[in-house]
């Protein structure tokens, strides 16, 4: 597939960066210094444009706050994440609902639906995270990557690719917290994308979806990309 100048990095679990063709950085649920799979070199990102939190689990939200301060990216994501960043003093930001799509630097970004849970953990204890979702990121050239974040697979998966055609799908195979093999594959004919690379799974023990099962069960129905940690798709 040509992705005319886009670069996917997986930095292992669900985040990845996404260079656009314009040079505009995407991180999505940034987990970076304490991700056991993130490589040491992307453990403090020195460049972020925007950064998408798809739900308030640490191991989905944890670097947010750090690598916001320290860079300057605008956070998307659900109105109450947003809300809890800026009260670690995160500045700024784009608070928004499922069904909303925003543009931020030329990239627009739609929150849909994810069937999840979504707390935050303080010394306090959980604290509501608003509901869990998965984002719709179509870049300057038009091309459309559609990260699951964690979910279930759920039947209007049919509507995103209806609504959104995506190219490129990340999603979630470690089984456990979210799909396994099984229900990602299934994903997959839902969603009709090009490609599909395959996220969380192997960080513990219990994400045991491998991606060797998960591409015989995908067979001739997408191209699976499957990455090292570190690994880019371009």
């Amino acid at each position: 597939m040509n992705l005319d100048g886009t670069k996917i990095t997986w930095l292992g679990h669900a985040t990845f960066l996404i260079d656009s063709p314009k040079g505009i950085r995407i991180v999505t649920d940034p987990w970076l210094k304490d991700n056991p799979k993130c490589p040491p070199a992307y453990h403090e990102l020195d460049r972020a444009d925007i950064l998408t939190v798809s739900h308030g689990h640490f191991d989905h939200l944890g670097s947010a706050a750090d690598l916001a301060k320290r860079t300057g990216a605008s956070v998307v994501s659900n109105f109450e994440i947003v809300s809890y960043l800026q009260a670690q003093g995160v500045d700024g930001g784009v608070g928004m609902n499922k069904g909303g799509t925003v543009e931020v630097r030329g990239i627009r970004l739609t929150l849909v639906h994810a069937v999840h849970s979504s707390g935050i953990s303080t010394d306090h204890g959980l604290v509501y995270g608003g509901e869990a979702g998965g984002f719709v990121i179509q870049l300057e050239n038009g091309l459309v990557i559609y990260h699951a974040g964690d979910t279930n697979v759920f039947s209007d998966m049919a509507l995103i690719k209806e609504l959104y055609r995506p190219d490129i799908a990340l999603l979630p195979i470690g089984g456990h917290f979210t799909m396994a093999p099984k229900e990602a594959a299934y994903a997959v004919r839902l969603l009709g994308p090009k490609v599909v690379i395959p996220m969380h799974y192997g960080t513990f023990p219990v994400l045991a979806g491998t991606p060797e099962a998960f591409r015989d069960l995908v067979g001739d129905q997408a191209e699976v990309v499957v990455l090292e940690p570190g690994g880019t798709y371009a």
